[in-house]
């Protein structure tokens, strides 16, 4: 068991004093990784900042019948009750929004007030907001309903209320998968960045490789340093991308800070959680301890 340990603790410190032979290399090295690397936390960053507000968003599956302008004013409610009767199992509830009282509660929002004030009549119409069963193909669903709807006497628009939301939805979803390619792609630059570096190590050291082989090491000697200079280079790597993105999302946050208040809202980008990051630390030196293998093994055949 000592053996074992003195020999990782060689192969470690070997690992660093290659790292500090050759600073400016090793610093290209680091932030050319820790660079791609900080593109796609921050990407995370976002997607993690934004599916909160997603979920907090009341998605209820409504739908909106507005009348045409001039309507009877007890045409609605009749409306409303024709909609009840006959799709009882589709439909939770239906109520009539009357025009006065919408006109009401737009003239008690201060930013419509001044607007409103100036208008010589009620220019908005009845409307009928019927809540529909939540169900599995509900989407499907609300759209045949508003299709059979809109072709119904007095009805000017059918409006699917929750609709923009599942398009948002979709964006989320949509960029979920980029993020992942772009995780890839990022993963073929430390494998790519790590396989060189090692190599040109490897070739640095071909001499003292060839020695060390003559006097009876293994193979597993051989390679572990390497080994640990590509796990090094990877945690390193990995921790600077981290502090980037962190450092990143300050500015970003004050311009979205300045933005979302223009909209009388709040709204922050974080970094993904410990765990999350703790993770990507090791996947990153994984992979970077396996391409610096199988440098190691490719180009030390001699």
């Amino acid at each position: 068991m000592k053996s074992w340990l003195r020999q990782h603790r060689y192969a470690f410190l070997s690992a660093l004093r290659r790292l500090g032979s050759q600073p400016f290399s090793s610093l290209s090295n680091i932030l050319v990784i820790s660079l791609s690397l900080a593109i796609p936390i921050i990407a995370a960053s976002v997607l993690v900042s934004a599916q909160p507000l997603v979920r907090n968003i009341p998605v209820s599956p409504e739908v909106t019948l507005f009348l045409q302008p001039g309507t009877a004013a007890g045409k609605a409610a009749d409306l409303a009750r024709q909609l009840q009767s006959r799709h009882t199992q589709e439909i939770q509830a239906v109520r009539v929004v009357a025009r006065d009282d919408a006109l009401k509660t737009l003239k008690a929002n201060p930013s419509w007030a001044d607007a409103l004030s100036v208008l010589p009549d009620n220019p908005l119409p009845d409307a009928i907001v019927v809540t529909l069963h939540e169900s599995a193909n509900l989407a499907s669903q609300a759209g045949t309903l508003a299709k059979e709807w809109r072709q119904l006497e007095h009805i000017d628009l059918v409006q699917l209320d929750s609709e923009w939301v599942r398009r948002l939805e979709a964006i989320l979803g949509f960029l979920r998968i980029g993020l992942a390619l772009l995780a890839i792609g990022v993963a073929l630059v430390v494998l790519a960045t790590v396989f060189n570096t090692v190599r040109m190590q490897a070739l640095t050291q071909r001499e003292e490789i060839g020695v060390a082989r003559l006097v009876g090491a293994t193979e597993s000697f051989v390679r572990r340093p390497f080994l640990y200079l590509g796990a090094l280079t990877g945690i390193i790597s990995c921790l600077a991308a981290i502090a980037l993105s962190a450092m990143a999302l300050a500015p970003l946050n004050a311009a979205l800070a300045r933005l979302a208040s223009s909209y009388g809202t709040q709204a922050v980008l974080y970094l993904p959680d410990s765990l999350s990051l703790l993770l990507a630390v090791v996947v990153v030196a994984i992979l970077a301890a396996m391409s610096a293998r199988w440098s190691v093994t490719r180009n030390t055949r001699f």
